[in-house]
């Protein structure tokens, strides 16, 4: 068993996959010249992975999974935020206790420096793509009509391309992606039975605020930091951040009687094609949505940041370097996504209620 897991980590493994692909190592004194672009020779299959990569990134579905709501369902947004932040604070957790390395270069060929110095089991992309995508699989019969073969061929799709550009970048061993897709699937089959009581809770309970706002803080300030400077930790407080600010935004729609969804009664919706009218009407939400949980990003931010810095008498000369410290990252971090988390869920469909684009 050792000598399997040992060769699904090995990092020629990963290798081979990308000569495969296309793409090739330049060796500099036996080390990869950094600066300088790895010889493609398969040109449509590498930006093929890197679409596919960038379908993994959590900057993706901060960005995307407010569309949803926007142009489809809040349900299923709701669903969706549930789930990945689930997975993704497991996968991150599990990625800094375990300390397993990424794949090394040479052999390997990287192409994400950003996030080489984080572990590497799990892959969290590979997590979020089967999150994600079978999330939309299961919730979405119950709402939408579509052919469920479809949606399955479309998932397996969707969740292998992200998978596999994560060896094609050279992030990942196929150990960290086998564990990370098995990891996510563990989790929904294990969950799925409890998400219509977890519906009920979140929308009608009294203290689901309470615990939205208190819960995600708390995991934020216990997360298990590694040695050394990672992206692990405010990575993963934002993205608790955003689905606190999410589910106090759901809850008090429900409490306030405007939740934004279809009626029961038109309940599952049927898919037609879009026609000129509903385009524009959902480039109109896209751009004015994104502009909301922008302008708000970029105030919460300045605000949070300045005050702690006030609170923690912080120079001028080492406000960025402050920003590191736990007692400025998390609560920074947490108070910035929770508010777009907030201003996405119960602002924003108001605003364009108001516009006439909704």
């Amino acid at each position: 068993m050792l000598q399997h897991l040992a060769y699904l980590h090995d990092s020629e493994l990963v290798a081979r996959f990308q000569r495969r692909c296309g793409l090739v190592l330049m060796e500099c004194g036996g080390r990869e010249p950094r600066g300088r672009e790895p010889p493609v020779r398969n040109r449509p299959l590498h930006f093929l992975f890197l679409l596919s990569a960038g379908l993994g990134h959590e900057l993706f579905y901060i960005t995307c999974l407010p569309c949803v709501h926007w142009s489809l369902d809040p349900f299923l947004c709701r669903r969706l935020v549930n789930m990945w932040t689930l997975v993704m604070y497991v996968g991150q957790v599990m990625k800094d206790v375990l300390k397993l390395p990424r794949p090394l270069s040479p052999p390997v060929v990287k192409l994400e420096p950003r996030v080489d110095a984080e572990y590497g089991l799990p892959s969290t992309h590979a997590m979020a793509a089967t999150a994600i995508s079978f999330t939309v699989l299961l919730s979405a019969p119950s709402r939408i009509q579509f052919q469920f073969e479809v949606g399955l061929l479309i998932a397996l799709t969707l969740s292998s391309l992200v998978c596999l550009s994560r060896l094609y970048t050279g992030m990942h061993s196929v150990l960290d992606v086998l564990c990370g897709a098995l990891i996510s699937a563990s989790i929904l089959f294990l969950t799925f039975p409890y998400w219509e009581a977890f519906d009920r809770l979140q929308l009608t309970s009294p203290v689901s605020p309470v615990a939205a706002l208190s819960l995600p803080l708390l995991l934020s300030y216990t997360y298990p930091a590694p040695d050394g400077r990672s992206t692990t930790r405010g990575d993963t407080t934002t993205i608790l951040g955003a689905a606190a600010g999410s589910s106090v935004g759901y809850w008090a729609n429900e409490r306030l009687g405007r939740t934004f969804e279809p009626p029961l009664a038109r309940l599952p919706v049927a898919l037609s094609a879009p026609t000129a009218g509903a385009l524009a009407a959902g480039a109109a939400r896209f751009l004015v949505g994104a502009a909301a949980l922008l302008a708000t990003r970029q105030a919460a931010k300045t605000l949070s940041l300045r005050a702690l810095r006030a609170w923690y008498r912080v120079p001028e000369r080492d406000a960025e370097r402050a920003r590191r410290r736990r007692e400025i990252e998390v609560p920074y971090k947490f108070v910035t996504y929770t508010a777009v988390g907030l201003v996405n869920s119960m602002v924003v469909s108001r605003v364009f209620a108001l516009l006439g684009i909704l």
